[in-house]
């Protein structure tokens, strides 16, 4: 039995390894076809259950930004057909999902005060898409459940004492030691994604820490430490976007005597 599983461990890793757009080895076992299905199937679920802003200055705007880091992405992902929906929800957010689907909330235009913040997000977001991130989270939480099985099928077979309280601390151990600190790799990944695509875009690239010191005054109550979060802390992330800022501002100098300036108002 552990012969078995460990073949169809190392055949699910083989057949889904991949390299994302920063050189980072990761496993994504499932098509885009079946990546866009979802996506548009989750995106299509949100507008029948949030309601949708109708502002037509609102939706130019946030639509004026998303045109500008579409025309940046790869051509497979830049040819596709993108929908941008305003969704009328106080939380500072936003999201992309594949199958070209982007969604901002309004609470979000009360925190990126600018197009160049705004752009961060929606980069940061649209990163997300083509780095495959929800392709990787959906086949790490697939191995993590197959992983799981298997060892509670191994521990009944091999009889062990004390089963039940061996997969309850794999179980933490799969929280804490694998799927957070993953999620902070996506976070992270996504940021340095966002800023080159907005750079190129003719963005202001100083936008993105400009908007995370927003985001980070605008947080109430007491943060979790980093190490228990899917994301970084506003601190890391400031950090880590600030040592970029040289080769991202040459990206949006190179844009602009190009043509590239965005006037998104």
């Amino acid at each position: 039995m552990k012969k078995i599983i460990s073949t169809l461990a190392i055949a699910l890793l083989v057949s889904g390894c991949k390299t994302s757009p920063t050189g980072r080895t990761q496993i994504a076992l499932y098509s885009d076809q079946k990546m866009n299905e979802m996506g548009s199937a989750s995106f299509e679920q949100m507008k029948k259950e949030q309601a949708i802003e109708t502002d037509p200055s609102m939706n130019a705007y946030v639509k004026c930004i998303a045109e500008h880091l579409i025309a940046e992405l790869p051509s497979n992902y830049a040819n596709q057909p993108w929908e941008v929906v305003v969704f009328k929800e106080p939380s500072a957010n936003a999201f992309a999902l594949p199958g070209g689907k982007i969604g901002v909330h309004t609470g979000l235009l009360n925190v990126a005060k600018n197009q160049d913040q705004l752009a961060a997000v929606m980069g940061h977001e649209v990163g997300h898409v083509i780095a495959e991130h929800s392709n990787e989270r959906v086949s790490q939480n697939s191995l993590l459940q197959f992983g799981l099985q298997a060892s509670s099928t191994a521990l009944q077979m091999g009889n062990v004492e004390y089963r039940d309280a061996i997969m309850q601390g794999l179980g933490l151990g799969a929280q804490y030691g694998v799927a957070l600190p993953f999620g902070r790799t996506h976070e992270s990944e996504a940021d340095v994604i966002g800023l080159d695509l907005m750079a190129k875009a003719g963005f202001q690239p100083e936008g993105s820490v400009a908007l995370w010191k927003n985001m980070e005054a605008a947080s109430s109550g007491e943060r979790r430490p980093e190490f228990m979060s899917t994301h970084p802390s506003p601190q890391s992330r400031i950090a880590n976007l600030t040592s970029k800022l040289d080769e991202a501002s040459r990206l949006k100098q190179a844009a602009w005597q190009s043509g590239k300036k965005p006037q998104c108002k």
